[in-house]
């Protein structure tokens, strides 16, 4: 009886440990992906990027020219619109729920970049 008691706990134990080591996995894979970009005189820099679907992304973006349309940055998909001060990082903040193409662009559209998620 001892013996069998003894399994079961011993095969609680592994299965517990086993989901634990688990939820550890999933947590390292739901890590934020930063990427860090510029506003320049030559548009968003990089104008492509990539990222993994159902992680997490914080876009970093620093405006570092006044002689541009790109004063704000505005990706539609996820409903996101901020304004880019000169010279002051700005963060964005959403988690891609599907692979394919997400467009950013200047409030105007006129300067654009994608983001590509796989």
């Amino acid at each position: 009886m001892k013996t069998a008691i003894s399994i079961v706990i011993a095969v609680a134990v592994a299965v517990s440990g086993a989901s634990a080591l688990a939820k550890g996995k999933e947590q390292k894979k739901a890590q934020e992906q930063v990427v860090t970009m510029e506003v320049t005189t030559q548009g968003f820099v990089p104008a492509q990027v990539k990222v993994k679907v159902g992680q997490p992304v914080k876009l970093v973006v620093t405006r570092k020219t006044d002689v541009t349309c790109a004063k704000d940055i505005v990706i539609k998909d996820y409903g996101i619109n901020k304004p880019l001060p000169l010279n002051q990082p700005v963060e964005v903040t959403f988690t891609p729920t599907k692979p394919g193409k997400v467009r950013y662009a200047c409030a105007m559209d006129m300067i654009s970049g994608v983001i590509t998620v796989e």
